[in-house]
């Protein structure tokens, strides 16, 4: 008897299996069974919204302003590519880095910091105003 019920037990799973798999075709990436009406999905998922974009004036003014601090402080220049920037912004920051060196020496630190606010800004409006960089690195 055990036997038999065992046997019956593993046919009828074997037999479940065998319906699973074939149902799978009809169903298995959320398409509908032959000949049956396509539906809608349960609810139409919005798309995400797109992130916030920096205007190229404020990505040079925030880039500029920062290695224009880093090189006030560290009294030299470096490699322009090394600082991710461009040939047009490398010269704003050595005129704003001239700049600010005198203004420290006859302002403090404060107003050397406000002057590479202003003149990165300043410079960078009119780098982007007269076209910006072009199609080389030194551009």
């Amino acid at each position: 008897m055990t036997t038999g019920g065992a046997h019956r037990a593993r046919a009828a799973a074997r037999l479940a299996g065998w319906v699973l798999l074939a149902c799978l075709p009809a169903t298995a990436c959320g398409g509908t069974a032959p000949g049956a009406a396509p539906t809608a999905p349960p609810h139409a998922a919005s798309p995400p919204a797109s992130p916030s974009t920096t205007s190229p004036e404020d990505l040079c003014t925030r880039v500029v302003a920062h290695w224009s601090r880093k090189v006030l402080d560290s009294h030299t220049y470096g490699d322009y590519q090394s600082m991710g920037l461009s040939n047009g912004q490398y010269d704003i920051l050595r005129r704003v880095v001239d700049a600010a060196r005198a203004e420290k020496k006859r302002r403090g630190a404060d107003a050397a910091d406000a002057l590479i606010d202003r003149e990165t800004r300043a410079g960078c409006t009119d780098w982007y105003r007269s076209g910006g960089p072009g199609e080389g690195p030194w551009q």
